[in-house]
């Protein structure tokens, strides 16, 4: 029943910005911790950054901090990060996803995530 979507992806050149979205439906959303992952070809998938349910704490991987913005509209479902200074190495598949309790994400819940490419 949770229904997680990703959109926003695309091909963009190494310094340039994109944000993503994540719509969220079959949970309430206020809840629930976000967080955002990505997965390169032949790579595993990665952590890259989340935010807690009232939005006022959030989490990035060492890579993406200072780059990345991770924020939420709970009135919308609607998670978001927005990207900047893009270069080649973010290019991957963008996941988000809501936690499942015992301290992983929920299983059932990732999606077809949204192509994120970025050119030299």
């Amino acid at each position: 029943q949770v229904q997680l979507v990703e959109s926003g992806g695309g091909t963009v050149q190494a310094g340039d910005s994109l944000r993503l979205f994540c719509a969220a439906s079959g949970l309430t959303f206020s809840s629930y911790a976000v967080g955002w992952f990505r997965q390169a070809p032949g790579k595993e998938r990665g952590f890259v950054a989340a935010i807690s349910r009232s939005g006022d704490k959030t989490y990035y991987a060492d890579s993406v901090k200072g780059r990345f913005t991770i924020s939420r509209d709970n009135t919308k479902g609607t998670a978001y990060l927005q990207m900047n200074s893009l270069t080649p190495e973010e290019t991957a598949v963008y996941y988000c996803n809501v936690p499942a309790g015992g301290g992983f994400w929920r299983p059932t819940s990732w999606g077809q995530g949204t192509q994120v490419t970025v050119s030299s």
